[in-house]
């Protein structure tokens, strides 16, 4: 047969369960996906790599890439010693960046995160989870949504949107109130649109509690959707375990997590997504349980959770030096975490996040002496060549994208 593109000469890492090269040289594409490994032939487009390194391109799954505004105030208001769940209880936080979405429109919510999405994809991701959640109104939900959707039409990434209004409670609700709002009117009315592809509740002490989870997961896997969760960030309410048991995809955070929740997710093959960039952000002092998810062999992915108040860190790459770095995480656990486990958090690894036969050609070229580069330095760092379904995302336009934003 006549393949679309070869790509001879590379040094393969197909993070296929470790992050050891394979011993083929070559990897040929077809209609967008992995038509063969190790055998060449005959193409319409022949590449030398010139023994670069060929990773599959990164996942950041986990991410609040569409907002308005900044937070720096807050930023500064940390550094004078409030914490974030002072800031968050005085109508700060999250409430802020709700008004300044109030405040935009869908295109002006395009414009601004186009940029932010181009800049990852510069650095080889080629997959981005987005989270609504900054909407708390039902309109304005699906605003975000329906930006996050534009995104996906725009750019060369698959993005992965994800409805996050349980992300707290606004001032002109009640608990109970808002609850009802999210799962009974916001909920149906995204699936309505086809606008949402999972579904995540922030449960902790200052925003939602185990109950409300389950009543949301419930809802949600009536309407077939996927199932996320941040929790134990701030505290531990086991909402880690129950999450687990609900059939959660992926447990998000995780500082305070405890054995018990670590050894349901085991069981349940939940995956532990870590978020350096907020712990760094923040100033936090206590460890996720990085022993404990080892000894348990649960799946861990790290993502950049890319947001304006927490983690305004945008670059998957300065947060995979951070996971190393700050959490302990060795360069194969990082590596495995931003492709072939990250695809799992978002049930997608069938279709990405390692090279195999049969999966979507999302991969980069990297011109570094082994991949642990990309875990030990701290900028200055851009693969020399990022395709796409097997077509080369072009250079120049990730930079016209960027000074349009």
């Amino acid at each position: 047969m006549v393949y679309d593109l070869i790509i001879n000469n590379a040094r393969l890492y197909p993070m296929s369960g470790h992050a050891s090269p394979a011993p083929q040289t070559c990897l040929a594409v077809s209609d967008g996906r992995i038509a063969s490994i190790g055998e060449t032939g005959e193409a319409r487009e022949t590449i030398d790599a010139k023994h670069a390194c060929l990773l599959p391109g990164f996942i950041d799954c986990h991410t609040h890439a569409v907002y308005a505004g900044d937070r720096a105030d807050e930023h500064a208001a940390r550094i004078g010693g409030a914490s974030y769940q002072e800031i968050a209880r005085g109508g700060g936080g999250i409430l802020t960046t709700v008004r300044a979405v109030a405040a935009a429109s869908e295109q002006e919510l395009v414009d601004g995160a186009r940029p932010r999405l181009a800049t990852l994809l510069a650095e080889g991701v080629t997959t981005i989870e987005i989270k609504s959640g900054y909407g708390l109104e039902t309109a304005k939900e699906l605003k975000m949504l329906r930006a996050i959707r534009q995104l996906g039409r725009e750019l060369p990434m698959k993005v992965v949107s994800t409805f996050l209004g349980a992300h707290t409670i606004p001032g002109n609700h009640s608990h109970e109130s808002y609850m009802d709002l999210v799962v009974d009117e916001m909920l149906p009315a995204a699936v309505a649109e086809k606008l949402a592809d999972a579904v995540d509740i922030f449960v902790e002490n200052i925003a939602f509690t185990v109950a409300d989870m389950e009543r949301l997961f419930a809802a949600a896997s009536a309407h077939g959707l996927k199932l996320r969760a941040h929790t134990e960030q701030l505290s531990n309410l086991g909402a880690s375990m129950r999450a687990a048991e609900l059939g959660a995809l992926s447990c998000d955070h995780l500082e305070h997590l405890d054995e018990d929740g670590v050894r349901a997710m085991a069981g349940a093959g939940n995956v532990a997504v870590l978020l350096p960039g907020a712990f760094y952000f923040l100033g936090e002092t206590r460890l996720p349980p990085v022993g404990h998810l080892r000894k348990h062999r649960v799946p861990i992915a790290v993502a950049s959770d890319l947001n304006p108040g927490s983690s305004p860190i945008n670059s998957l790459l300065a947060c995979m030096h951070m996971a190393a770095t700050l959490f302990g995480l060795t360069s194969e656990e990082v590596l495995l975490g931003v492709t072939r486990y990250a695809a799992q958090a978002l049930g997608l690894d069938k279709e990405i996040g390692s090279l195999e036969v049969g999966m979507r050609a999302d991969f980069c070229l990297w011109g570094i002496t082994a991949p642990e580069i990309l875990c030990y330095q701290l900028g200055g760092l851009r693969p020399l060549a990022v395709y796409k379904d097997g077509q080369r995302v072009n250079q120049l336009q990730m930079q016209t994208e960027r000074h349009n934003g």
